[in-house]
C-alpha cells in the first residue's frame, strides 16, 4: 500500500504557447484494462498492442497474474497475455491493490464473483473512499457473498465468489459501464443468460471486446436512450489480438489545448471514436471548434480517426444531463474550453463526478475560481461564465490527486494570461505517463 507520507507533492506550473505538429496519445484505458482481464478468461496466448502502461492499467495486469495469467511486456506497448481460463482462476494468495485504479478494481471484483475463488481488493486512500456498493449489489444477487469491507461498502474488500453465479436481469441504478461490466464478467460462469438493462446507454467496450473473443453477446435498443445487454454464460472464449485505440479521454487534453491556445493547429493520431465516447467532440462542435475527423477507420472492433484541431472563437452552450454517459471524464477539461468561452456554459447532471477520484465537481470550480474565472454550481449542474477567449489564469490549483483535474489546469495555463499551477502533477502518471513530453512536443511550455 502507498502512504501519504510516501507520496511529496511535485507542483508543476504551465505557461503561455502556441501549439503545432502531430501527437498519438497514450493506448485508452477503457480497452487496456478490459484486454488484460479477457486474456485471463481465455485459454492461450492474446497478444496486445497499444496498452497504456499507466499505474491503473498496470495494477489490474498485476491482478491478473495473480490470478493465474502469465502477463510478459514484449516492448513498449506490446504485451503477451496466456491465461488460464475461463472457470480456471486461481485464488490469489495476496491482496489485490489497484492503488487508485476504480476500473480495474469493480471489474475484476465482477470476475472474482464469477469464480470459486476468494480475494481481498485494496487500494490508495483515494480509491478507499470510493463507493463500491453499487459493484457488489448485483454480484450478491448473482450468488457471491461480501465476507469483509469498510463502512459504506468501501475497500478494503473481501469477496467471495461462487461457482454457480445465478443468471439474473439486472436494471443498472445509474449508467455505468463498471456496473454493467461487472455483472456480465460475473455472468459469463454462469450456466444460463445474463441481461442486463440501462435507461442510459453507458460506453460499450466490454460488449464489443466479448464479441472479439469469442462470447455470444446481443445488444438492443431499450427504451429512449438505454440499452439491453444479454449474454450467454460459459462461452468457449479464444485469445485474440488486440491493437488499442488512442483513449479519447486523454487526447481531449491536446485538442482543447489547441482550441484555446492561440494561433495553434495540431493533428491527434489514431483517436478512437466510438459514438459512446464522443460526448466532447459533439459539444466542442456545438460550441463552434474548428475539429475535423481524418482517415477514418476501424481498429480491434472500434472506430478510429485523425483529429485535425484549430485555434477557435468558441460560444457558451447548454450540455444536456443525457449527454454525461458519453462524457463523464472530459468535464474537467471540458470546463476550461467553456473558461475561454463567450458567454455561459451550463454543464448539467453531474452527479456521478462527486463520487470519481476527488469531488471533481467542487474540484473543478473551485480550479476555475482560483483562476479567476467566473462560475457556480447549483445542483448537480455547473455554470461557467466564459472570459470570451481570455482566462486570466495566475491561480494555485489543489488537485485533490486527480490526474484529469492537474491535466485539465495544465491545459487552462498553456492559454491564459498568466501561468496556473497545480499542486501535484505526479498522478497523472495513472492515466497518461507521457503527457508532460508529449505536450511539449506540441510546443507546451511547463516549469
Amino acid at each position: 500500500m502507498h502512504t501519504d507520507a510516501e507520496h511529496s507533492p511535485s507542483p508543476l506550473s504551465a505557461l503561455r504557447a502556441r501549439l503545432s505538429g502531430r501527437c498519438r496519445p497514450p493506448g485508452d484505458k477503457s480497452v487496456s484494462h478490459r484486454s488484460l482481464i479477457l486474456g485471463t478468461l481465455a485459454v492461450g496466448e492474446t497478444r496486445v498492442e497499444g496498452l497504456l502502461e499507466g499505474d491503473d492499467v498496470l495494477r489490474t495486469g498485476e491482478a491478473c497474474r495473480k490470478l493465474g495469467a502469465r502477463i510478459e511486456r514484449l516492448g513498449p506497448g506490446s504485451w503477451s497475455v496466456r491465461g488460464p481460463g475461463l472457470g480456471s482462476l486461481l485464488e490469489p494468495r495476496e491482496t489485490l491493490d489497484f492503488g487508485n485504479a476504480g476500473t480495474g478494481s469493480r471489474l475484476m471484483m465482477g470476475v472474482v464473483g464469477g469464480h470459486p475463488i476468494k480475494a481481498r481488493f485494496d487500494g490508495d486512500a483515494s480509491l478507499r473512499k470510493r463507493p463500491m456498493r453499487r459493484i457488489l449489489d448485483p454480484l450478491v444477487l448473482q450468488g457471491a457473498r461480501v465476507l469483509e469491507q469498510a463502512e459504506g461498502g468501501r475497500c478494503p474488500i473481501l469477496l467471495q465468489g461462487t461457482a454457480e453465479p445465478l443468471p439474473i436481469e439486472y436494471k443498472t441504478p445509474v449508467a455505468s459501464a463498471q456496473i454493467k461490466s461487472a455483472v456480465l464478467l460475473a455472468g459469463l460462469n454462469s450456466p444460463g443468460r445474463t441481461v442486463v438493462i440501462e435507461t442510459e446507454a453507458s460506453r460499450d467496450h466490454t460488449e464489443k471486446m466479448l464479441i472479439h473473443f469469442g462470447a455470444r453477446v446481443v445488444s438492443e435498443p431499450y427504451g429512449e436512450h438505454g440499452r439491453k445487454v444479454t449474454l450467454e454464460g460459459r462461452p468457449e472464449l479464444r485469445p485474440s489480438q488486440v491493437r488499442v485505440p488512442a483513449d479519447p479521454s486523454s487526447a481531449a487534453f491536446p485538442i482543447v489545448a489547441a482550441l484555446i491556445a492561440e494561433g495553434s493547429e495540431i493533428v491527434v493520431e489514431g483517436v478512437m471514436t466510438n459514438p459512446l465516447r464522443c460526448g466532447l467532440l459533439t459539444t466542442l462542435a456545438e460550441m463552434g471548434a474548428r475539429i475535423a475527423l481524418e482517415n477514418v477507420r476501424e481498429e480491434g472492433g472500434e472506430e478510429v480517426a485523425d483529429i485535425r484541431v484549430t485555434a477557435s472563437r468558441l460560444a457558451g452552450v447548454d450540455v444536456p444531463a443525457a449527454r454525461a454517459p458519453s462524457m463523464i471524464d472530459e468535464y474537467p477539461i471540458l470546463a476550461v474550453a467553456a473558461a475561454f468561452a463567450e458567454g455561459e456554459t451550463r454543464m448539467r447532471g453531474l452527479s456521478e463526478l462527486r463520487v470519481k477520484e476527488s469531488d471533481r465537481l467542487e474540484a473543478i470550480a473551485a480550479g476555475l475560481k482560483a483562476n479567476g474565472v467566473d462560475c457556480e454550481i447549483i445542483g448537480d449542474d455547473l455554470i461557467v461564465r466564459g472570459g470570451a477567449g481570455r482566462v486570466k489564469g495566475g491561480g494555485n490549483v489543489e488537485t485533490h490527486l486527480d490526474h484529469r483535474i492537474a491535466m485539465s489546469f495544465l491545459v487552462m495555463g498553456l492559454g491564459a494570461d498568466a501561468p496556473a499551477v497545480v499542486d501535484d502533477d505526479r498522478m497523472i502518471a495513472t492515466s497518461f505517463p507521457n503527457f508532460r513530453a508529449l505536450m511539449e512536443g506540441l510546443g507546451a511550455r511547463f516549469a
